[in-house]
């Protein structure tokens, strides 16, 4: 039996199937090579030592999908596959809604005609939305998003929670990721984004290799010890552990369960920005700039239920987050080869 992972080579994804494979779980993965690249593919194998099933596929393509499930004996599913990036969401709405929303649609029917109703879905924090005040827990009311990438992860969750009051047969598992960072220690995968980084880290880390010639600091008057947004950092590699207990999870019963991944602590834009300034004996220059729209001041996680739960919590502190970045992208300046 495999576990299907859709997104595989994506940054998260990569990094989640080294360690179900170091653990003896076969995969087999599918991805449509938008946001990562096939050279990821040999990266993984090198790091496992061995070589697993790769379906270049996208997840709205029903047919392919199906000829998968016919090939191979899925146990269940890790579904990683989405866009994700806010900004472009505003823009791009449509194409968010079609490939978050019906894409996990298509794959979700295909899963239930082929017998296999087992899966662990890659949701966000952003689910919480603008009203809750951290630390967040798993029984805080969600759904006040405020961009159509988080209402894209919000109205997965609702589909999946009513998949699972008209069939109890299903084991589904919500995984509310915080911010990850960080890269596997080898230096060998991390995170490639495509154009202009949105995310803290690969910004910070091409403005060490001297990619870019400053890091943007989106507001520095929040009610914050230094003004600027607290986050809760996770290192990408604890969060692929993450998705390992929660398959196990999957795997042991059915029911509906949804667990916060994050380390409990946080950090903000400057805290992160000194720390990897430390780790790497690099400057990082940076420019104050206005508030984003939709930004909040603070937000981490209460993880404690995935610790009873699961028996999972993070390990990785900020200091290895950030000595992995660069260990990553100092090796890498230009990310994965094409």
């Amino acid at each position: 039996m495999s576990v299907l992972v859709t997104g595989g080579l994506g940054y998260i994804g990569s990094h989640t199937c080294v360690e179900l494979m170091n653990s003896g779980v076969e995969v087999v993965v599918v991805d449509n090579l938008y946001n990562c690249k096939k050279s990821s593919y040999d990266r993984i194998k090198a790091l496992v030592g061995k070589d697993f099933k790769f379906y270049e596929c996208d997840i709205r393509d029903a047919e392919g999908l199906n000829e998968i499930f016919d090939k191979e004996n899925i146990s269940s599913v890790i579904h990683f596959a989405g866009l994700k990036a806010v900004g472009e969401s505003v823009a791009k709405p449509l194409e968010y809604f079609d490939n978050n929303v019906n894409g996990t649609l298509v794959l979700l029917d295909v899963m239930r005609k082929h017998g296999c109703k087992k899966i662990v879905f890659s949701s966000s924090a952003t689910v919480y939305g603008m009203n809750n005040v951290s630390p967040l827990t798993e029984d805080m009311e969600v759904g006040g998003v405020t961009n159509p990438y988080g209402r894209t992860k919000y109205m997965i969750e609702c589909i999946l929670k009513d998949l699972y009051t008209s069939d109890d047969e299903w084991s589904i598992v919500l995984l509310r990721y915080f911010n990850p960072i960080g890269a596997h220690k080898s230096g060998t995968m991390g995170e490639d984004p495509n154009g202009i980084p949105n995310n803290l880290m690969p910004y910070i880390t091409q403005v060490a290799i001297g990619k870019r010639e400053h890091l943007n600091v989106w507001g520095d008057d929040y009610d914050t010890p230094d003004g600027t947004g607290v986050r809760d950092y996770i290192h990408v590699v604890d969060l692929a552990l993450g998705h390992l207990k929660a398959v196990e999870k999957a795997e042991k019963e059915n029911g509906l369960f949804i667990y916060n991944l994050g380390t409990g602590v946080g950090y903000s834009v400057l805290d992160v920005v000194k720390a990897f300034e430390k780790a790497s004996g690099q400057d990082i220059p940076y420019v104050i700039g206005p508030r984003r729209a939709g930004d909040i001041a603070t937000c981490y996680s209460d993880p404690s239920k995935a610790l009873n739960e699961l028996g999972w919590k993070a390990e990785r502190g900020i200091e290895e987050m950030c000595e992995d970045s660069w260990r990553w992208q100092s090796t890498n300046p230009n990310g994965y080869p094409d």
